[in-house]
């Protein structure tokens, strides 16, 4: 279902990030499954996906108006923070089979040290495809182009009760840690 949005900077930022580019999301395909970087045309067939106050339960608050989400993936797909301080990289992600939107996958970039690239990763399937693998499947995709984007180091933020949640950051190699944050355990990993 979903890890935390990861949008809030961290203190840890090298403070000559703002200079250095991000890398921009491509497309990524798997076996059943298109990566469709995120522009804000998306929102229109999205919206009915996420209309759904159920991926709601872990993640807290309530789903988007149609405006609301076209003005939220206008903001992410800039593929940066207003101040430049992280990186976003959203995905939209389509079942090749029939071409339908099925969830969104996102990473938000930080360099917690010079030389170093971190990713705070989410997911989020909706709830008419859930238990397909989704997740897991665009996960794996997304973090393994991450690292050949030079990623190090990568967290994700689950809620304590949710299960398909922790088995997808046990699928990428992440562990859970001690830190909890706004009720989310961390998980991470290299």
């Amino acid at each position: 279902m979903a890890a935390g949005s990861g949008t809030e900077p961290t203190g840890n930022e090298s403070k000559d990030s703002e200079a250095e580019a991000w890398p921009a999301a491509r497309p990524v395909t798997t076996l059943r499954l298109r990566l469709e970087p995120l522009r804000p045309g998306h929102a229109a067939e999205a919206f009915p996906v996420f209309d759904d106050e159920r991926l709601h339960i872990w993640i807290g608050g309530s789903p988007d108006s149609a405006e609301q989400l076209e003005a939220r993936y206008r903001r992410q797909s800039a593929g940066q923070s207003p101040d430049g301080k992280q990186g976003w990289l959203n995905w939209m992600l389509r079942r090749q089979s029939d071409q339908r939107l099925v969830g969104t996958v996102q990473a938000t970039l930080l360099r917690p040290a010079a030389g170093r690239l971190a990713a705070e990763l989410a997911w989020v399937i909706g709830s008419q495809h859930q238990g397909t693998g989704y997740a897991r499947e665009a996960a794996l995709a997304m973090t393994t182009w991450l690292r050949e984007q030079g990623v190090d180091t990568f967290i994700a933020h689950v809620h304590p009760g949710h299960e398909a949640s922790a088995a997808v950051a046990r699928a990428l190699g992440l562990t859970p840690t001690d830190t909890v944050v706004e009720g989310e355990i961390r998980w991470s990993g290299q």
